[in-house]
């Protein structure tokens, strides 16, 4: 602590003080029960974060207005008071574990849940779509404006009664009143639209009858959108204007930024730095000293943590996704434990896409436990049991620590000289580093268990055994998929060649950093194929361009990153070929058949096929007679299994830990006293 004393003072907002400055925002999670109440594994979720040493807990935005303003495939609600029994179990939870507690009250206007309005249009300030596609919604009239008011107000004392310390209003991130702030939705004449001070004041009403209904004590919250950073957009300098109009009753303002259609910079994108939004925290800090003032945007070091709040940026720091993998990441930090801190790796699958392009609860790719984080090692083996895992990716590693963590003796093989696998090797891009901090995690906790031995540079073979297994865990991950096509495999196969699988890029990059004049073609738009594209198109290639069988890029990549992609093709002018298949390799170019079956031909410096990868498990046959001739349970996982993401190796790894729990259980123990 003595390192981040910044970090670790605490802070006193009106009569409610912090223990730290380390606030969990709100963020979605498709936790909630259908009609708006919590569950055990919603509670137990927000439990573990109150429980890893967060000062300030936000609950994920409430719906003050149902069905209207409703959220998301299943949302928490305030509308009513048979709420609050479920409100108040949630604060008495956080409590007793000295975190404070705020609670995100919402209006989703135009960006309302479609299935739950049953046949009725959404609202907003007007008929401006909340996102490029979705359906019209129409204005509010003035007395809609006012009963919503009142609903906001009403939701205020609600929150009060429950038992939260905080409330905040959302007027950011596309929403109702956002909707009314910014000059791309709003596009009214009468008092709520047009000038700054009009686009501000359905905000400032509402604040001033949420402050009426709690009175002078009641810290409140505003969060917004403070650059939208969109063409016609409000910018920072705009956002510091209609605040003028607005934060007379507000104690803390929530600085984040962006809108439906540019998602990547309100749920920051992975190749964004630490703390990157913080420039608007002290732009606002400077122009309003007297509130105090939140950031965020993919703070996951403490050293940078600590960095922004002792530069003045900000008061507080949001950290969202950094506590949905990290629970314990005050704790672990106020206790010297950095090396074993699980860092939000920013890739945005199970948190960000799961929810919002899938309608799924929220998962996450580095953490397999969201609800009940380290319970599994409350009950440790009581006979021992040995372990072999063979490969030392990410879910190799995952599931070595798991094991050993739980008293298993576990030897670990790996035929590279690193760890990490394909997550190592992919973090090789600079805009992909983040990962690399999954890798560092696994490896810090695995090499502090004294039962788990690791062994670099060895193939596993079945002669390394020194005494029979109970439990073998293939991990040996995927290859590139490189198909029968017509002088592929000729062309990779040679010495001199400017043909290249992702493997050959990866392996050798300080051979791939030539980048002025190149033209550049890779074949095949999925997520590693846009990974290249990235890497070329940054670093100033002459000319690339992407070839893809399906009728998009990215089809399969999270709505994050793709949104990412697609600017970045945008910006660099990216020639892009889709419905577009794969003919024939030559020495120096493509030939493809274009949509409308046309050979083309597409000449490069540099061709790189990124076709996909497929499972590679050469060791399963012999394996396989081994486990049935010796009675030893064999597990394939990960990539070995399915080529996939890290996510679901990271998962299937933790459930390792089930079946072992499974082969302790029917063991009889020596000791036990015979019938």
């Amino acid at each position: 602590m003595e390192k981040y004393q910044t970090l670790f003072t605490p802070l006193t907002i009106k009569r409610l003080t912090l223990k730290n400055r380390v606030i969990m925002p709100p963020m979605g999670t498709n936790f909630a029960n259908q009609d708006g109440t919590f569950n055990e594994q919603h509670y137990s979720y927000y439990e573990q974060r109150a429980k890893g040493g967060t000062g300030l807990i936000t609950l994920e935005n409430v719906c003050v207005d149902y069905p209207l303003g409703t959220n998301g495939t299943t949302q928490l609600r305030i509308d009513n008071d048979q709420f609050i029994p479920g409100l108040w179990q949630f604060n008495e939870r956080m409590h007793a574990y000295g975190a404070a507690t705020s609670i995100q009250i919402n209006h989703a206007g135009a960006s309302a849940y479609q299935l739950r309005l049953n046949g009725q249009q959404s609202v907003s300030a007007s008929d401006v779509p909340s996102k490029i596609g979705n359906p019209k919604p129409r204005p509010l009239k003035k007395n809609e404006i006012e009963t919503i008011i009142k609903k906001y107000a009403e939701a205020a004392t609600r929150a009060q009664q429950a038992g939260f310390d905080c409330v905040e209003v959302h007027a950011g991130h596309s929403y109702l009143i956002s909707q009314f702030l910014s000059p791309i939705y709003n596009k009214r004449t009468d008092e709520f639209g047009g000038s700054p001070e009009n686009r501000a004041r359905f905000a400032r009403l509402t604040i001033q009858a949420v402050r009426k209904a709690v009175g002078p004590f009641f810290p409140i919250s505003l969060r917004i959108s403070a650059d939208e950073l969109l063409p016609e957009g409000n910018t920072l300098e705009d956002s510091l204007e209609l605040l003028t109009y607005i934060v007379e009753d507000i104690d803390i303002l929530n600085v984040s930024s962006a809108l439906n259609d540019n998602l990547q910079y309100q749920i920051d994108k992975m190749n964004l730095k630490d703390g990157w939004r913080s420039y608007m925290a002290k732009a606002i800090k400077t122009r309003f000293p007297e509130k105090v003032i939140v950031t965020s945007g993919n703070i996951r070091s403490p050293q940078r943590a600590e960095e922004i709040l002792q530069n003045g940026d900000a008061d507080l720091l949001a950290m969202g996704r950094g506590l949905i993998a990290e629970p314990n990441w005050v704790n672990k930090v106020a206790n010297g434990q950095e090396a074993l801190l699980r860092k939000c790796i920013s890739c945005n699958i199970g948190c960000a896409d799961h929810r919002i392009a899938k309608s799924r609860p929220i998962r996450c790719t580095v953490n397999p436990d969201l609800y009940y984080e380290d319970a599994y090692k409350k009950n440790p083996l009581t006979t021992p049991l040995n372990v072999v895992v063979i490969g030392g990716g990410t879910a190799g590693l995952e599931a070595a620590a798991s094991a050993a963590e739980i008293g298993a003796s576990v030897s670990l093989y790996e035929e590279k000289g690193y760890l990490g696998g394909l997550a190592h090797e992919i973090a090789r891009f600079p805009d992909k580093r983040r990962i690399n901090d999954f890798v560092t995690y696994l490896t810090n906790r695995a090499e502090q268990l004294p039962n788990l031995t690791i062994h670099l540079n060895q193939r596993f073979s079945l002669a390394n055994l020194k005494q029979k297994p109970d439990l073998i865990v293939n991990t040996t991950g995927a290859l590139p998929l490189l198909p029968p096509i017509k002088g592929l495999h000729e062309e990779l196969a040679k010495v001199d060649r400017q043909v290249f699988s992702i493997f050959d890029l990866l392996g050798n990059m300080e051979k791939f950093q030539d980048f002025s004049g190149k033209k550049v073609v890779v074949i095949g738009g999925g997520a590693v194929g846009l990974d290249v594209v990235e890497y070329y198109a940054e670093n100033g290639a002459e000319k690339v361009a992407i070839v893809e069988m399906v009728d998009q890029l990215g089809k399969d990549i999270d709505i994050i990153t793709k949104l990412g992609m697609m600017e970045l093709v945008t910006d660099y002018h990216v020639d892009v070929h889709t419905s577009t298949k794969l003919m024939e390799v030559q020495k120096d170019r493509f030939l493809v058949e274009s949509p409308t079956g046309k050979i083309i031909e597409l000449p490069f410096d540099l061709g790189f096929i990124c076709l996909g990868m497929r499972a590679n498990a050469p060791l399963m046959p012999e394996l396989t007679t081994y486990a049935q001739q010796n009675d030893v349970t064999l597990l394939n996982i990960g990539d070995s299994k399915v080529a996939r993401r890290i996510m679901e190796g990271t998962r299937e790894a933790r459930d390792v830990v089930k079946v072992i729990k499974n082969l302790d259980s029917q063991r009889v123990s020596p000791y036990a006293p015979s019938i």
